[in-house]
């Protein structure tokens, strides 16, 4: 873990207390650093869901002779 002397803006630092439901400023920043990288990686993955259905790749699900339950 790194230390890091940093300048914060308090009203952001406060909602974003508030919005991610931490107690601390450090576990604020944190959970914000982990909240922007996951989000990025949930865009990622809806944007590659978003091109397999655009390819078809999901066509067979909806086709309903070929279904077996």
């Amino acid at each position: 873990m790194s230390r890091l002397l940093v300048d914060v803006d308090d009203d952001a630092l406060a909602e974003a207390q508030r919005v991610l439901g931490t107690a601390t400023k450090k576990d604020t920043v944190n959970a914000a650093l982990v909240e922007v990288s996951q989000r990025l990686r949930r865009l990622r993955a809806l944007d590659k869901l978003a091109a397999m259905g655009q390819a078809g790749d999901f066509d067979p699900l909806f086709d309903k002779q070929h279904y077996r339950p």
